[in-house]
């Protein structure tokens, strides 16, 4: 019974509107009908009471219809435009309540939609970003390696063809020893242009431990400078007599030493001083290495750390790697370095938080 006098719906309101305004026009007939005036006058009053019905109707119908109305198509045409950022604040309790409902609902799943979409597109524009770098690495590794790969070739045909023909047993021995060597070289360059590869691409983690800093410095100073048989220069150090703790890939770290010791040791010139130094400042500890020699063409300094790099005034050696994989290593950990030319060689250096 409550259910059917109810006015949760449109229709049923319309219906009850019209039936009372039926019944008042009636009543309010009889009524002026029945007062003590005049025909004219009781019509008078009868029509201003008609009057004032078509205005109360008006404004229920305004409230109850042509105000919802409006506010759904507003919201309708702004969510038609994209835009959800406002949804339709109509509240009622029939079908324009429930076509309210229903519009911020779609707006919502909307815009969820278009977020997962826009997440989706993202993710897919990184992926084709990333397969475009692959595929320009994989080109720079071949050009690489196709061009760093002819002097060891030519050198190995020259002396493979040298070999065949020599009837001389030393000459052979020799030849066959070149060849070795340069045979060695290129599998070197080839694990470390791997190495280096899978650090630029990220496939290579770092593995962080805490170590004592200047115990591996002694350790790789010790087997690449203080034992070596063929040092000609003057070796200066300073490091810390304590301990000095950092956070930090140990292998990796190692393998920074060695590429600048490495590289302090074959510019250095002869009889020269090759000086290393380590310092704590502040709560950071300061590697250096200076080698006594050329110094490093200016324009040339932010150079030496790309990949493939060789002084001009260099004969062939090396690979021209080792920066590069220094670089990479302390660039991934955040780490400044550099390197500098001073009054009589170069300077390379870098920096790293010590732990606690």
């Amino acid at each position: 019974m409550k259910e059917l006098f109810s006015l949760r719906t449109v229709r049923k309101k319309v219906l009850m509107l019209s039936k009372l305004a039926g019944v008042a026009l009636i009543f309010s007939y009889i009524i002026s009908t029945g007062l003590p005036v005049n025909e004219d006058a009781a019509f008078l009053i009868w029509l201003g009471f008609v009057l004032l019905l078509v205005l109360g109707i008006d404004f229920f119908m305004g409230r109850s219809i042509t105000k919802p109305i409006d506010k759904l198509n507003a919201s309708a045409k702004r969510m038609a435009g994209l835009d959800f950022s406002a949804p339709c604040d109509l509240v009622s309790t029939d079908e324009f309540g429930e076509l309210s409902t229903s519009l911020n609902t779609m707006a919502e799943n909307l815009q969820q939609a278009f977020a997962r979409l826009e997440d989706a597109n993202a993710q897919l524009e990184k992926d084709v970003e990333k397969e475009r770098l692959l595929l320009a690495e994989r080109k720079e590794l071949v050009d690489s390696l196709s061009h760093e790969m002819k002097t060891p070739l030519g050198i190995i045909r020259a002396y493979a063809e040298g070999l065949q023909d020599e009837a001389d047993e030393a000459k052979k021995q020799k030849y066959a020893q070149v060849i070795v060597s340069e045979v060695e070289r290129m599998n070197d360059l080839i694990v470390t242009l791997l190495d280096l590869s899978a650090l630029e691409s990220g496939a290579a983690r770092l593995n962080v431990t805490r170590f004592d800093f200047v115990e591996l410095v002694e350790t790789v100073a010790g087997r690449l400078l203080i034992d070596a048989p063929d040092t000609n220069f003057e070796l200066q150090y300073e490091l810390p007599e304590q301990k000095v703790f950092v956070r930090t890939d140990r292998r990796r770290m190692e393998q920074v030493l060695d590429n600048l010791i490495v590289n302090a040791k074959k510019n250095v010139s002869p009889s020269g001083v090759l000086r290393m130094e380590v310092t704590v400042d502040g709560g950071t500890l300061h590697f250096s290495i200076f080698n006594q020699g050329r110094p490093i063409p200016e324009n040339e300094l932010s150079k030496i750390w790309t990949k493939f790099y060789r002084d001009s005034r260099a004969e062939y050696s090396g690979s021209g790697l080792g920066l590069s994989i220094v670089a990479q290593i302390l660039s991934m950990q955040n780490l400044p370095y550099g390197a500098e030319n001073q009054a009589d060689g170069v300077r390379f250096y870098f920096s790293i938080p010590v732990a606690e």
